[in-house]
């Protein structure tokens, strides 16, 4: 179903309409903010947990770039708004780049689709809008990080001609009964072992529970804990944290707040002491997990017993049992993400240049996405990579 609200705002910026999409930039976020959770909370929408309103202005709010965002809306011939897309409007070598919102915190950068007829929109016609509202907008060039080739089975036409990205998302489809998605998902002997290893930490340790955070003093207890277990883990691995940011921090405890909150926060905790083992963070909405954030205790004597495994398994069947359909281990390679998903979510970087100087910089943006691409792909040169970064640092 799709909704029919307009959005008035001062500093909108029209573009002309020609042909069947007429586009709008909105400068300020809280004026879409009606269209945008009408979209958002419609069942027939196609969306990702990142798009969300609560999730972007979280990060936005955090990051200080509300005075830079944008939001992008495709209304058809009739006025109903199909597509809406935030957007980061920054100069960047001279020139004003659009961008999507959430940087590598945001594992997919999809637009919301008013519905599944919305994702079938011509891609070149998308293009024509966006390079007509830009040209109004004085954006040189668009640049659509990790845009899934397809979503809930479905093409997304803002992939299209996009440029294969280094590393590709995973996941999994939750069945409605969550043993058989359990025993789909974890073999008979990966069951076994990990009901040997929480039964040793039981009795290493004492009782364990599993929690997910109620209350916005428990999501920050949570929090800590990742934290410090990462810090850790960054350091031995010789690389920058991303997460001592305090804006990060403060973005994350934010969209963790609240009783819809954006972000979930689960844990394995010792009963009696309630000392966290691990953690799991994952963007949400009423359809999908989709897993951001994850570390455990690298204490040898709690590591040993693989509590990010154990919490991760209950994890899969709490979501299944919740009445989620899908589940996802985010962008990038490990272990636990190819022992558990049978899907893979395949990711481009999409540039729509508007002016000589963004073909330029989209030609540039290209040779660096392969390159990055040929680097993270070949096991030597990766392995060469991650020891001269590891040399900078030092």
């Amino acid at each position: 179903m799709a909704v029919a609200l307009r959005v008035t705002d001062a500093d909108r910026v029209d573009a002309p309409s020609v042909g069947a999409l007429a586009a709008e930039i909105i400068a300020d976020p809280a004026a879409a903010e009606a269209v945008w959770r009408q979209i958002e909370c419609d069942p027939d929408s196609i969306q990702t947990p990142y798009q969300r309103f609560d999730w972007t202005m979280a990060y936005l709010r955090a990051r200080s770039q509300v005075g830079t965002a944008r939001i992008l809306v495709l209304r058809d011939r009739d006025g109903r708004p199909q597509i809406l897309l935030p957007l980061l409007v920054e100069r960047r070598l001279g020139l004003r780049v659009a961008r999507t919102v959430g940087d590598t915190h945001a594992n997919y950068h999809l637009p919301l689709f008013a519905s599944r007829d919305a994702t079938s929109i011509r891609a070149e016609d998308i293009s024509a809008a966006l390079t007509r509202a830009a040209r109004s907008a004085g954006i040189d060039v668009y640049a659509l990080q990790h845009q899934p080739r397809s979503w809930d089975g479905t093409a997304n036409p803002f992939a299209t001609g996009g440029e294969p990205e280094a590393s590709n998302g995973y996941g999994l489809t939750l069945e409605p009964d969550p043993e058989a998605t359990m025993r789909r998902v974890f073999s008979a002997d990966a069951r076994k072992k990990l009901r040997s290893k929480e039964k040793r930490l039981i009795e290493a340790h004492g009782p364990v529970v599993y929690r997910r955070a109620e209350t916005a003093q428990e999501a920050n207890r949570f929090l800590a804990a990742f934290y410090a277990h990462k810090a850790i883990r960054f350091a031995a691995m010789g690389i920058a944290d991303p997460y001592a940011d305090p804006s990060i921090q403060a973005f994350l405890a934010a969209a963790a707040a609240g009783p819809n909150s954006a972000l979930e926060i689960h844990a394995l905790c010792i009963a009696e002491s309630g000392r966290v083992l691990a953690t799991f963070g994952g963007a949400v909405n009423a359809q999908r997990y989709s897993g951001m954030m994850t570390a455990f205790d690298p204490d040898s004597e709690i590591a040993r017993y693989s509590p990010g495994d154990l919490l991760l398994q209950h994890l899969v069947r709490e979501q299944a049992t919740r009445g989620r359909l899908g589940f996802d281990l985010g962008v990038g390679e490990a272990r636990y993400k190819a022992s558990i998903c049978d899907e893979t979510i395949e990711l481009v970087e999409k540039i729509i240049p508007v002016t000589l100087a963004g073909r330029t910089y989209g030609a540039v943006r290209q040779v660096l996405v392969r390159a990055k691409r040929g680097i993270k792909r070949d096991p030597r040169l990766y392995a060469a990579f991650q020891r001269l970064r590891t040399w900078r640092r030092a």
